[in-house]
C-alpha cells in the first residue's frame, strides 16, 4: 500500500484536508491552482456563486476533457501536418549549418 500524508487545500474559500501521496503532492497542489483559476472564470461569466459554481465549473472541464478524449478538441491532421512542416525546417537549417563546418 502507497504511503499517504494528509495536505491542506483552499478551494472557493473552504479548507479541506485530503490524502496525498508525497510523489503526487506538486501535481495536486498544480490541479487545486488551476481549478482556483476556473472557479474565477467561471464566476466572472456566470456571475452564480458557491456549489453553483464548483457544479458549472466541473461540468465545463468534464466537456472539454471528453472534447479532447474523442479527438474533437483539436485537429489532430493539421497539427501532425504542422509538426511536419517544423521538423522540415529543422532539417534545413541543420543541413545548411553542416554545410558551415
Amino acid at each position: 500500500m502507497k504511503e499517504s500524508e494528509m495536505l491542506d487545500i483552499t478551494l472557493l474559500g473552504k479548507e479541506y484536508h485530503v490524502a496525498c501521496v508525497p510523489r503526487e503532492r506538486e501535481s495536486l497542489l498544480e490541479a487545486v491552482a488551476y481549478l482556483e483559476q476556473r472557479f474565477g472564470e467561471t464566476a466572472k461569466k456566470t456571475k452564480v456563486a458557491n456549489e453553483t459554481l464548483a457544479v458549472m465549473t466541473a461540468l465545463n472541464i468534464a466537456h472539454e476533457f471528453l472534447q479532447l478524449l474523442h479527438g474533437r478538441g483539436f485537429d489532430l491532421p493539421t497539427l501532425k501536418r504542422r509538426i511536419g512542416h517544423m521538423q522540415m525546417r529543422v532539417e534545413g537549417v541543420l543541413a545548411q549549418q553542416e554545410k558551415l563546418f
